[in-house]
């Protein structure tokens, strides 16, 4: 994993498990600040950011190797987004079809 979008998913599932400090660094990182930034902001050295947020990235996707939440999430989310998919395509009227269709939306706007 390692796009902001995965290390973004990554911190939203496991981001409590990290201590004060490590949270505190990971969001400037997540906020698109740069290591000079977040080092200057937090008192820090470059280099210490560096290898924080290496720790960090290390930390997080253990906790996904072990637990797998986010894979699990993002399965179920294109599961329900299928459901709705194939109900948008009935064309019968169908009253359990629309109930279907709106539980699957629900479910897609709760992600």
């Amino acid at each position: 994993m390692e796009s902001i979008v995965e290390h973004t998913m990554l911190y939203d599932f496991y981001g409590e498990l990290l201590t004060a400090h490590q949270k505190q660094i990971y969001e400037l990182y997540l906020d698109d600040l740069s290591l000079s930034e977040i080092a200057e902001e937090t008192g820090t050295s470059r280099q210490a950011v560096h290898d924080l947020i290496k720790r960090c990235n290390k930390i997080l996707g253990g906790y996904e190797d072990k637990l797998g939440l986010v894979a699990k999430f993002t399965a179920a989310k294109e599961k329900a987004d299928e459901i709705r998919r194939l109900a948008n395509e009935d064309t019968s009227g169908n009253p359990v079809i629309r109930d279907i269709e709106r539980l699957s939306e629900e479910m897609l706007d709760s992600f």
